[in-house]
């Protein structure tokens, strides 16, 4: 089961450079030509909040579309070791306010911390908070428990822990 999941997850990363250039074709010149229909993942005006959800790995922490967020076991305490592909795949959860804990989420938890470029990523419980790439719809956990980029990619629960579990697809029950 691993070693499929590996496979799987390998050939993702290796389409993702094929997608990237396929869409860098179809750039626009401005407004909302061409744009997501959804939000993007990371917040880079309004403060990002961080939720609880339950999904099939149980309670744990969600950005404000639902989305899973994850810790990275490479990450030295809030400094992040996540960039340049590895942050392709990973996006961090950005803020250029201070993060608001919604629903479950415990507000004294919530911080940043100043990624090399500049930006702030929002931290919960010490650990700076990811996205993953491979997660196609909120209650996805596809990242959960992935050895890539040097580090073990897990979930977290409401009190800020690593969640050790299956990962699932499936939306969860929110």
């Amino acid at each position: 089961m691993t070693r499929n999941r590996s496979i799987t997850f390998l050939a993702s990363l290796a389409a993702l450079p094929l997608a990237a250039v396929a869409l860098a074709g179809c750039g626009s010149s401005g407004g909302n030509a061409g744009a997501s229909p959804n939000p993007p993942k990371t917040s880079s005006g309004p403060a990002a909040t961080v939720s609880v959800a339950n999904t099939g790995l149980g309670t744990i922490l969600v950005n404000s579309q639902g989305d899973t967020l994850y810790l990275f076991g490479k990450d030295a305490g809030t400094k992040s070791a996540c960039y340049g592909a590895c942050a392709q795949n990973w996006p961090p959860l950005r803020s250029t306010r201070k993060p608001t804990a919604g629903s479950g989420a415990d507000a004294s938890l919530l911080g940043t911390t100043m990624r090399t470029d500049g930006r702030a990523q929002v931290t919960y419980n010490g650990h700076p908070l990811y996205l993953f790439s491979g997660d196609s719809s909120s209650g996805n956990t596809n990242g959960e428990g992935i050895n890539a980029f040097g580090g073990i990619w897990y979930a977290l629960s409401a009190s800020g822990n690593q969640v050790v579990g299956t990962p699932s697809n499936s939306g969860g029950g929110y």
